[in-house]
């Protein structure tokens, strides 16, 4: 039995960690905490509706997302500043704040001084990581992608020379939009692992390089929610942009070497694939011994 210390404070927010899809994998915790508390603010209460109707957890709702954030942010706080509520925060999945406005009421509460408290639960990050095979000693998570532009682009670049492991989100009618930006910058042949409908009844952990994953949903449309977890760049050799590398190549390419020689001298030197580099250096003019 819980600890009465462990009960629902006044003018506390909790965030409260939910499934990721298989109901089981819900806390004794979070079940008594969102029985207890006066109110929970959910991203989308249709959804948090019927895990709450699962767990028999009768407490009021009050909606919390990207298109209302703003303004209710003041009301919550009001609610748990001014009238002393206990509040519990609830994402669709997983954990609150992870790429989900949730984050904003957070950090406000924390600004205000009101307490916060995590109630642990599922990640879909954590998840893929553990079973991708790829380093965990070290990771970086980037959410999702900017959708386009220069912001996009500028944080494809960043990721050349990321030498941790680095974990995405990706929505199915984007996923390979993602892969084929993610193989240009990083390489077809970087090691990944492809996490779907983690722990739902279509779950699927895939395991290959970034060609590897173009080619099987260029095969199969994607379906599912999924995460990306990308092996991180190597250690060796100087780190270097895209730009940097098509100035090289074009340097040695005007040396006289091919483009096979010239990218295989590149590769060794930077410690990137061969094989991205030599699909750069056919973006580029030909080389006088080319022509």
């Amino acid at each position: 039995m819980a600890p009465a210390s462990d009960d629902p404070k006044p003018g506390h927010l909790y965030v409260v960690g939910t499934p990721l899809g298989n109901l089981e994998d819900m806390t004794f915790r979070a079940v008594r905490l969102l029985q207890a508390v006066d109110l929970i603010a959910a991203e989308d209460t249709r959804h948090t509706a019927k895990l709450l109707q699962h767990f028999a957890i009768a407490t009021p709702q009050l909606s919390y997302h990207e298109h209302n954030r703003h303004s209710r942010t003041g009301e919550l706080l009001n609610l748990l500043q001014g009238q002393h509520k206990a509040i519990a925060l609830v994402s669709d999945a997983g954990m609150p704040g992870i790429s989900d406005p949730g984050q904003e009421l957070i950090a406000a509460c924390v600004q205000a001084g009101v307490p916060v408290l995590p109630i642990p639960g599922p990640t879909a990050a954590i998840t893929a990581l553990c079973v991708s095979g790829l380093p965990t000693d070290r990771f970086v998570f980037e959410g999702f992608l900017p959708l386009k532009g220069s912001h996009r682009a500028s944080r494809l670049e960043a990721l050349q020379t990321e030498t941790r492991t680095i974990i995405l989100y990706e929505a199915p009618h984007r996923l390979l939009k993602t892969l084929t930006d993610l193989a240009h910058s990083l390489g077809g042949d970087r090691p990944t692992s492809l996490g779907r409908e983690l722990t739902k009844r279509f779950e699927q952990i895939w395991h290959g390089t970034l060609g590897d994953a173009i080619a099987t949903y260029q095969a199969q449309a994607p379906k599912g929610e999924f995460t990306l977890v990308v092996q991180g760049a190597s250690a060796q050799g100087p780190a270097i942009s895209e730009q940097a590398l098509k100035d090289e190549l074009t340097r040695l390419l005007h040396q006289g070497l091919s483009r096979a020689d010239a990218s295989r001298q590149l590769a060794k030197a930077t410690g990137q694939s061969k094989k991205s580099i030599y699909q750069l250096s056919l973006t580029l003019d030909s080389s006088p011994a080319e022509t």
